[in-house]
């Protein structure tokens, strides 16, 4: 057993807020010496310096060179090992990157003398889970009508339409794609550009209101009217205060858009439509969609049941939830909102347009979000619930499919962009509600009903899932 082995770290845990743990960590110096060591030894081993062979550099032309790197490189291993074994030894369950206490700065590492640290890391709120057995629970119950139908053919003639370029002046419904620069007010640097930023002119039945550049901007049908090819436009919002991007949280924002093309779709007839789908009458483009509207409906009452579910579980307790909402947590509440969509077929136009509402939501919606996914996650581990490897590729093709694309393209992009943890916890949290709904107590109510109240409360799974509630055009719902 060497000395570094029998001198352990000091580890010292105590509470800094709500469901924020402050660790402060003593290296004793015989470890920190065998790191330093163990690094310049490395360093010995590869460098290659003019007029020495490699491996064969004096110690002291090395320290000299390259000390004050080996050094930051042997503090942060140094610091990476003795957190993650205060974590396992403290059994500390983190939910973000830890971080210097407000006002501190980063001790430096030296030979012969103890290291200390301390961090600060949001963690899991301790609760108890509510009872959950008998649950009463309301579904909304809907026969599929002609006028569903006729509803999803509407719908699809504009998703299946053939847009033709156009000059302007713009109407609703058209789409603009421009050249995009972002600032913020005050400040002449340029924060973001793009020259691909998409807008529509938002429908009557909008308010004026509609997304741009991922924020839902008020107004937007005024700043489009009359206007052309080649216009340019000032655009003023605020970014919301629980932003995922945390340098525009609550700050005024100026971008200047210049319209470069802009297009204005003609509907497709039921005939193109029922070729595009493979059918050969209208009597069984009907009978297709029907079916589609069917199993929407089924989907949609399904996640119905969730929500409730997850509404009751969140009134049933109460917790302290972590001050700081971090940049990560909040990517992670939408990606989970935008998975949840495209799992239930709503396109992509209408996602975004979701996805702008949550940004805009306050902060108290925002800490609704995330105590309803602590709670999630400990149900989950309480009945044991996992994903599969089937489950999570059943997943992925059902998105695929909902998108056209192929299961394996999808996957890459998910892989690519780090999302497949977030198919599995989905997974995980929907069947964690499914347990709960198959000891409920359900009572049929008609969909009329639950629309109205959906439109009281402005979320939730309308019935059935057209127009505004599904894939109808982002601007047209």
């Amino acid at each position: 057993m060497t000395a570094a082995t029998e001198a352990p770290n000091t580890v010292k845990v105590s509470v800094a807020g709500p469901a924020l743990k402050r660790i402060e960590i003593t290296v004793p110096r015989v470890r920190v010496d065998q790191q330093i060591e163990q690094a310049f030894s490395g360093l010995a081993e590869q460098a290659v310096v003019p007029g020495f062979r490699k491996g064969h550099v004096p110690r002291g032309l090395l320290e000299k060179r390259f000390g004050d790197a080996v050094l930051q490189e042997a503090k942060q291993q140094l610091i990476s090992s003795a957190y993650q074994q205060a974590l396992q030894d403290e059994k500390i369950r983190p939910i973000s990157n830890p971080e210097l206490p407000e006002g501190a700065t980063e001790p430096s590492l030296e030979r012969g003398r103890d290291f200390t640290i301390a961090v600060e890391v949001e963690v899991m709120p301790e609760f108890d889970l509510p009872t959950w057995e008998g649950m009463p629970l309301r579904r909304p119950v809907l026969d599929i009508l002609p006028k569903h139908v006729d509803e999803e053919v509407e719908r699809l003639s504009y998703r299946l339409g053939v847009p033709a370029p156009i000059e302007g002046p713009f109407q609703p419904l058209d789409r603009m794609l421009g050249k995009a620069v972002v600032r913020i007010k005050g400040d002449e640097k340029v924060f973001f550009e793009t020259e691909n930023a998409l807008a529509v002119v938002p429908a009557e039945e909008d308010e004026g209101k509609g997304p741009f550049l991922g924020l839902l901007v008020e107004g937007l049908d005024k700043t489009f009217s009359q206007r052309k090819v080649g216009d340019s436009v000032t655009i003023e919002m605020d970014g919301p205060p629980q932003h995922e991007i945390t340098e525009i949280r609550g700050k005024p924002l100026v971008v200047q858009y210049t319209i470069t093309g802009a297009e204005r779709i003609a509907p497709a007839t039921r005939e193109e439509i029922a070729a595009r789908i493979g059918v050969e009458t209208q009597d069984l483009l009907a009978e297709n969609l029907r079916g589609v509207l069917e199993r929407r409906r089924d989907d949609e009452q399904r996640s119905a049941l969730r929500d409730q579910v997850f509404e009751q579980l969140a009134a049933k307790v109460d917790f302290e939830l972590p001050q700081r909402l971090s940049a990560a947590q909040a990517a992670r509440e939408l990606e989970r909102q935008r998975l949840e969509m495209l799992y239930r077929g709503v396109d992509n136009e209408r996602v975004e347009a979701r996805l702008a509402e949550i940004r805009s939501a306050t902060a108290d919606d925002t800490r609704r979000r995330l105590k309803l996914f602590f709670l999630l996650a400990r149900l989950a581990e309480t009945l044991g619930v996992e994903a599969t490897d089937g489950e999570v590729n059943g997943r992925i093709a059902a998105i695929a499919r909902s998108r056209g694309v192929r299961p394996d393209a999808m996957r890459a992009e998910l892989e690519k962009s780090g999302r497949i943890g977030e198919i599995a916890l989905q997974i995980r949290e929907h069947k964690s509600a499914d347990r709960v709904i198959a000891k409920a107590t359900i009572t049929d109510v008609p969909a009329e009903e639950w629309n109205k109240e959906y439109a009281a409360k402005g979320a939730g799974p309308r019935i059935p899932a057209t127009g505004a509630a599904s894939a109808a055009p982002a601007s047209k719902s």
